[in-house]
């Protein structure tokens, strides 16, 4: 079967990160890279990438992660300051809720997530 661009570009993209890895030298790369643009076939692509590791998938993106990191910390002081509200509560009789002071970074958090940040986009 005949290849096209797209195909050449996908199979390029394998050589560059082995280079990066360190697996294949700049020469070896240029090779394959050069072999992958000249190439009529699929078959012969495949051949340019026969004996490199597949890659990888991707993993989450840095905005997931900081979206992530931000929403358990503010989850561990929301229920840091419920439960010592609690029992202050419970020992001195009602006091100030300073629980409420977590509300508008929750709020904050939540008018984030709704926008898409920090949500993988759709494919």
């Amino acid at each position: 079967m005949r290849a096209s661009d797209v195909d050449r570009k996908l199979v390029q993209d394998r050589p560059h990160a082995a280079h990066a890895q360190g697996l294949i030298d700049l020469a070896e790369f240029d090779t394959r890279v050069r072999t992958a643009w000249d190439a009529k076939t699929r078959g012969e692509l495949e051949r340019v990438v026969a004996d490199l590791p597949a890659p990888r998938p991707a993993g989450p993106s840095a905005s997931r992660v900081a979206m992530t990191v931000l929403t358990r910390i503010w989850l561990c002081l929301v229920a840091f300051s419920l439960a010592l509200w609690g029992l202050l509560v419970l020992t001195m009789g009602w006091t100030y809720p300073v629980w409420v002071w977590f509300v508008a970074p929750g709020a904050v958090l939540g008018v984030l997530w709704a926008s898409g940040v920090g949500r993988d986009k759709e494919r």
